[in-house]
């Protein structure tokens, strides 16, 4: 603890101590319901929680009646403005009603709790439960082997199966569980101890939550512990007639999903939670939707979920044309050979500095040094001469010479090298040397970047006929675009070659390149790093190089769980991130005492000069461990370090277990046995999460686990998680941290003072050093790089708060569209926003001819303003009169739309109803078609109504998700291309935040007008019913890529001139919303249009049509060659 903490304890008090002090009293009264408890019989145990049920259902009964008062008034109500009041206090009715029935589960708390503890304890002493049988009891028998009927009697067994796993009930909730239970409930964090029972704890607050039947979620990291954990916990919940559920056992938008999120009580990944959410969101109708509103949830290993996977986009992403069209194998064999080169270049450097600094020509010797370190930081030879006396200080002290006025000298270092490389940016630059050696055999200028401007510039000034020099500009811009592409192809290859070390960032496994988390060592199924790296990896590793995709739905883990009524989580180490969690979430971090005390001996760090001293020292203690009987587990941070070891290991001729991401598979099995008398484990760092390693008396006896950490991770918390595998529930055991200079952690971000310390004690080959000072120092070198890490994040929420802004706006839009019931408040919105945007873009330019050609195209009517009264009237009025005027026509269209499409309805109901349930009825507003899916019987009962309404919602929802994914793709250009700002000393952020703004204000407008336009002039084409047909299904969601992309520090300035090259051409992407349904026609054919206001039709040729179908006045009735 440092000294500013000890002095705000002095004079605020604990918080701890303040935050156990309130939540005792709640202890005490749950204690004293126990005791209430036992006394009942089990038919009266289990009816307490209907009784709870019908108290909370009692206290919000009187909100509710208002509620559905208020929408049955809203079905019926014509006024528009009076209908979006009514939704407005249906809003307000329902934050009541949440309100409400959180103070009842406040007062039920106590009962509720020791109703959970008390089912516990039954099933504790007992090895059978007999009850009458409810029709709970005999639907969950047909489904559980655990449960079986006996006339009118339900027998409950206290054996059951938890993921192949077999399970005899043994466990009843301790005091200190019971204060995590009501931690959470608050929705707080609860960090617990390992072995302290987070599984049994999180049963607390989900049943007490689940009684609202609003559904209460807990979230996994992985589906093996959501599996495990729904089975294992679901006869607590199930006794009292609660479904309990995990989402990951079935397939995305199925039945059984769907059913999955209805349960009371849903397990499951953050990755499927996040997903399902995405899918919904581009669903066409409400059936499809498979969650319901987001009430509660727990996240276990929370840490994890909501700070290192915060900023990870979950994407849901469909094909793009040329999709597979990339240069990466293309220029790969050059970048191997520019790698190649560089890398026996460098080593020859390398030697001759060690002879300059030999010989004392430090100066000489120095520069050689950081040619080196600026080509191949990574190079084993350079960390290992870097962690002798001096050297690293020297390295030092050259760079800060070249770095000074803004790297003015730095070119000289540079200049013999092919390419540099930042290390802690992750950033790559070829060098004139490198352009020249990878042009050699093409164009000079092939991995040049043209001058864009000048060259526009110098073909403006030729005075060229209109035709060539938009011909000449357009050729410009394709080669700037091409070349853009391919210095970040090449880019992206170089940083696979040099930074991205296979069995230690990735995986290869079955011809795939998976990436391995640095958290916890486990394949990171389904997820990519972004911007074509992934791609350039698999190129480097020769298998087969995906297709590039396009965003269709995207969110952030942070965003998504910030969507919750209420959320809380556990973990074993909230408290180094307290801050951020507040921060970001307003989420509080509680710490729960321990059930006994902790008695592990953590040790201080044990610092070595080499990595290979270092190691060889972790191996003698490991066999003297062994030895004494004492099981061990060795933490890595890399699969590499892992084999290391092992083979190290071997040659002593100790048995052991390896772990890590090659063989994840086998993990329960070396869970198991890691406890036992001196074995040996190696782990990478997965072992500190969500494993429970049991000792026996007689391991505990020769002084438990012991914890071996081969290097300090960048994190303290997965330090904290490795050490807490050892010494739970009041266990003995040991921790101890090797730590050496070549160390990543020391050699980027660690102190200066370990170093020279060593240099002045003068420490020999293998010699150790071990101080507490050298441990803090260690320390603040993680927290460094944790305020480095939680900036990094902050800046990225920023971003993806203003995205996030902009995607409830799109999804409350969907919602609404989807369900119908506000969509005519949102079209009559959408009715006056284009009225406003018409009337002012003309009134300030005083164009009442365009304001008359827009009124026309838009809203297919003549305007009502005259020339006179719009030179006249305000902004204001003309706008007022127009959405008057125009909500009229449209209501007018509608009904009329209604009445001519009921007899083609009416005729196919007649023919056909037995045929078909569902049909699409396809409308034209004389250019684009649209498939309007309805329900036959329904649009025949309401006499075209509910066609219309479906019209309403199709056109809607296909306009929206085209633009939004559009969008996205800007979006993504947007936030890439303001990273130069930096270099103009202004902020990328408010840049960012502004064009953002600017693009959603712009998209908005456009799919306002594209509605509307398409509600106003939308015909049915043929009013015989021929061209009816049944509904197909459309194509499954499952049927896209879903992936969590892994955002790295990227190369900003290679994404700024790919992105320029697309941007430069100023020409905007256009999709059509809806894809034409029938051949092209020609403009010499005949064809027919229909006047939309008095229904006259005329044959002309389609040339002749053109300008009559754009102003809106007719619409393409049908084609017809006519002889």
């Amino acid at each position: 603890m440092g000294l500013l903490d000890t002095a705000i304890k002095m004079f605020v008090g604990d918080k701890n101590k303040k935050d156990l002090k309130a939540i005792n009293p709640i202890v005490e009264k749950i204690k004293a319901a126990e005791n209430e408890l036992e006394k009942l019989s089990l038919d009266e145990l289990r009816a307490k929680t209907f009784a709870f049920k019908d108290k909370i259902r009692e206290s919000t009964s009187s909100v509710q009646s208002q509620i559905d008062e208020l929408l049955e008034k809203a079905e019926n109500e014509k006024d528009i403005v009076e209908k979006e009041s009514i939704y407005a206090r249906v809003d307000e009715l329902k934050d009541k009603r949440y309100k409400l029935s959180e103070d009842s589960l406040n007062d039920i708390l106590p009962e509720a709790f020791a109703v959970v503890k008390e089912t516990a304890k039954r099933f504790f002493h007992n090895e059978t439960l007999a009850v009458t049988a409810q029709e709970y009891d005999r639907t969950f028998s047909a489904q559980k082997d655990y449960i079986e009927l006996k006339d009118d009697k339900a027998i409950w067994h206290n054996k059951w199966d938890a993921a192949g796993k077999p399970i005899t009930w043994d466990m009843i909730h301790y005091d200190v569980q019971l204060i995590g239970g009501i931690a959470m409930h608050q929705g707080k964090i609860a960090e617990m101890q390992t072995g302290e029972g987070k599984t049994l704890v999180a049963t607390l607050p989900l049943y007490l939550n689940a009684l609202t039947g609003n559904g209460a979620h807990l979230v996994t990291v992985n589906d093996y512990l959501a599996k495990r954990d729904s089975l294992w916990m679901a006869p607590l919940f199930e006794f009292h007639g609660m479904r309990v559920d995990c989402i990951d056992y079935y397939k995305p938008n199925s039945e059984e999903r769907r059913n999955a999120y209805k349960a009371d009580i849903t397990y499951g990944t953050n990755n499927e939670f996040g997903f399902d959410y995405l899918r919904d969101n581009m669903s066409h109708s409400p059936e499809e939707l498979v969650q319901r509103e987001h009430n509660f949830s727990i996240v276990d290993e929370v840490d994890s979920v909501l700070i290192d996977d915060a900023r990870t986009p979950l994407i849901i992403s469909g094909p793009v044309p040329k999709g597979d069209d990339h240069e990466f194998n293309e220029l790969k064999p050059k970048v191997a050979q520019i790698v190649d080169q560089q890398r026996k270049k460098l080593t020859k450097i390398l030697a001759e500095a060690k002879e300059l600094i030999k010989e004392g020509n430090t100066k000489e010797g120095g520069f050689k040094l950081l040619q080196v370190h600026r080509g191949l930081p990574k190079n084993k030879a350079l960390i290992r001469f870097l962690s002798e006396d001096g050297m690293k200080q020297l390295l030092q002290k050259t760079e800060n010479f070249y770095m000074q006025d803004n790297n003015k000298e730095m070119h000289k270092v540079d200049e013999d090298l092919y390419f540099t490389i930042e290390e802690k940016t992750n950033q790559i630059d070829l060098t004139d040397r490198g352009v020249e050696f990878l042009s050699d055999d093409k164009d000079e200028d092939f991995f040049v970047m043209p001058e864009i401007g000048m060259e526009i510039a110098n073909i403006e000034e030729q005075n060229l006929p209109k035709e060539e020099e938009a011909e000449k500009k357009e050729e410009a811009y394709k080669n700037f675009s091409i070349k853009s592409e391919r210095i970040h192809t090449m880019r992206q290859l170089l940083k696979a070659y040099t930074l991205f070390e296979k069995d230690t960032e990735y995986v290869v496994v079955d011809n795939k390149v998976k990436i391995v988390d640095e958290q916890t060592g486990r394949i990171m199924e389904g997820r990519r790093y972004s911007d074509g790296l992934h791609q350039a990896i698999e190129a480097k590793e020769n298998v087969k190089i995906e297709d590039a995709t396009q965003t269709f739905a995207t969110v952030t883990l942070q965003n998504y769980f910030r969507m919750y009524r209420k959320l809380a989580g556990m973990t074993g180490t909230a408290v180094t991130e307290a801050g951020e969690f507040w921060e970001i979430y307003e989420l509080d971090v509680m710490e729960i005492p321990t059930n006994k005390p902790v008695i592990r001996k953590d040790k201080q760090d044990m610092v070595y000069k080499t990595k290979r001293e270092k190691y060889n020292a972790i191996i003698d203690e490991v066999v003297e461990l062994s030895r004494a009987g004492r099981p061990v587990l060795i933490g890595t941070t890399s699969v590499d370090i892992s084999e290391l070891l092992s083979r190290m290991l071997e040659m002593k001729k100790i048995k052991h277990n390896v772990l890590n991401a090659k063989r994840h598979k086998k993990e329960a099995d070396i869970v198991a046995e890691a406890g036992n008398a001196g074995v040996v484990t190696i782990a990478t760092n997965m072992a500190g999460r969500g494993t429970d390693i049991k000792l026996s008396d007689e391991v505990k006896k020769a002084g438990g686990l012991a914890i071996v950490g081969t290097e300090r991770h960048d994190s303290r918390r997965v330090d904290r998680q490795l050490r807490g595998r050892s010494g739970r529930q009041g266990d003995p055991g040991s921790s101890q941290f090797y730590v050496s200079l070549e160390d990543n952690l020391m050699r980027i971000f660690g102190s200066d003072r370990i170093s020279k310390l060593m240099d002045r004690m003068g420490l020999e080959e293998g010699e150790v050093i071990q101080h507490s000072m050298i441990s803090n120092s260690i320390e603040r070198a993680q927290k460094k790089v944790e305020e480095n890490n939680f900036g990094t994040r902050k800046n990225l929420l920023e971003y993806d708060d203003v995205m996030n802004a902009q995607r409830e706006v799109i999804y409350k839009r969907r919602y609404h569209a989807l369900f119908g019931e506000r969509l005519r408040i949102d079209i009559a919105n959408m009715i006056f926003d284009t009225a406003e945007v018409v009337t002012d873009s003309n009134k300030q330019a005083n164009d009442y001819a365009n304001f008359e050609f827009e009124v026309i195209r838009f809203f297919s009517m003549n305007p009502t303003i005259s020339k006179d009264e719009f030179e006249k009237m305000s902004i204001q009025h003309i706008t007022e009169k127009l959405n008057e005027d125009a909500y009229a026509h449209y209501e007018q269209k509608i009904k009329r739309s209604a009445e001519e499409a009921y007899p083609v309805i009416s005729n196919v109901y007649e023919t056909q109803g037995e045929k078909y349930e569902r049909i699409a009825v396809p409308f034209t507003d004389g250019q684009k078609n649209l498939q309007v899916v309805t329900n036959l019987k329904q649009a025949y009962e309401s006499k075209g109504e509910q066609l219309i309404k479906d019209f309403e919602k199709n056109i809607t929802l296909a306009i929206i998700d085209e633009a939004w994914k559009n969008h996205l793709r800007k979006m993504d250009q947007l936030k890439q291309s303001v990273q130069l700002a930096v270099h103009e000393q202004k902020d990328p952020l408010l840049i960012y935040k502004f064009e953002a703004y600017e693009l959603f204000k712009t998209m908005l407008e456009e799919v306002n007008k594209e509605v509307i336009s398409f509600l106003y002039k939308g015909e049915i084409p043929q009013q015989d019913g021929s061209n009816i047909r049944e509904a197909r299904s459309r194509r499954r969601q499952d049927e896209y890529k879903t992936r969590k992309d892994v955002v790295q520090n990227l190369d900003q300035q290679a994404a700024q001139n790919r992105q320029a090259g697309q941007n430069a051409g100023g020409q905007q992407n256009v999709t059509e919303t809806v894809v034409r349904d029938k051949p092209k026609i020609g403009r010499n054919e005949r064809v027919v249009i229909q006047n939309v206001k008095t229904g006259e039709e005329k044959t002309l040729k389609y040339k002749q049509a053109i300008p009559m179908i754009e102003k809106g006045e007719w619409v393409l009735q049908q084609e017809d060659h006519v002889s």
